[in-house]
């Protein structure tokens, strides 16, 4: 006999609705759902707080290394740790985040403990230089997009040219500055002496841009295209005290260069001195002596 579906206690229109395997319905499958789903936002919500964010922060600043590591502008990098940084941004959030802190932090501790090891540098010497517009950002907020981009278009065939007629390889761009790396710190002083000289002659809607430069010479770790290592973040703070669009190298790169090849290229060196008040500078090794680098 085959049975009634209207006395079975099951409604033949809700056939689509179960589960062909199990014979279990599928209508409680949100419900089943929401309980995860709502701690999963809750934690997301609490990733994100601001409080907690900052609250991970603090505690990466008290760990070794250096705790600007992920930071646009530290490439320990521009390079150095932001290389490793990049890498890590498939896995990590793009916004902040305890989470994306907490991973950097262990970056961060990781490359600090290569460096103090010997193991976070590379097998060979080069001189990585790093530049950066003076004011930039402030003037393009009133000059606009079209005029921000044409000025910028300028300033990259005035500066890059000269790097890569010497022989230097430009590693990244980053909006109003780069970094590129030489082979040979000759080169280097070179290359950044002829940018400054072609940026000179850049004007647009009668701005006349100014750029700050930096060098070291070491042994950063080459990763693919990039570069990482202390040696890197030194090189980005040497740019970080050009101040007034000037020249700043470190000792190292200064004794790689050949006695008479500052006063062939009509150049001095003077020891950089910091303003009294001046904040410490975090990045560099201590004991590490910076110069300014000036025509005469």
């Amino acid at each position: 006999m085959t049975e009634d579906p209207s006395t079975s206690g099951v409604d033949p229109n809700d056939a689509s609705e179960r589960d062909p395997v199990s014979g279990r319905s599928a209508g409680s499958a949100p419900a089943r759902r929401g309980r995860p789903e709502a701690v999963a936002r809750w934690v997301r919500g609490v990733n994100t707080r601001p409080q907690v964010v900052d609250a991970f922060r603090r505690i990466r600043r008290a760990l070794p290394g250096d705790p600007s590591f992920g930071d646009p502008l530290s490439t320990a990098g521009p390079g150095g740790v932001r290389a490793m940084a990049r890498a890590a941004d498939r896995f990590l959030d793009d916004g902040p985040g305890a989470s994306r802190e907490v991973s950097l932090g262990a970056l961060q501790v990781w490359q600090a403990l290569l460096e103090r090891t010997g193991r976070g540098r590379g097998p060979r010497e080069v001189t990585i230089v790093f530049t950066d517009l003076i004011g930039f950002s402030s003037w393009s907020l009133g000059a606009g997009d079209e005029v921000t981009l044409e000025l910028l278009r300028e300033v990259a065939k005035a500066v890059e040219t000269p790097i890569v007629d010497r022989g230097g390889q430009v590693v990244k761009r980053m909006g109003d500055g780069l970094m590129a790396v030489f082979a040979r710190p000759d080169r280097a002083v070179e290359a950044m002496f002829a940018a400054r000289a072609q940026l000179a002659e850049v004007e647009v809607e009668g701005y006349r841009p100014r750029m700050r430069i930096g060098a070291h010479t070491g042994s950063p770790r080459q990763m693919a295209s990039d570069w990482l290592g202390v040696d890197v973040n030194v090189a980005a703070r040497m740019m970080e005290l050009g101040g007034d669009s000037n020249v700043i190298v470190s000792e190292t790169t200064l004794a790689a260069l050949q006695p008479g090849f500052l006063a062939d290229l009509g150049a001095a060196a003077k020891p950089y001195r910091r303003g009294l008040f001046a904040a410490p500078m975090r990045g560099v090794p201590d004991g590490l002596r910076i110069f300014t680098v000036q025509p005469r």
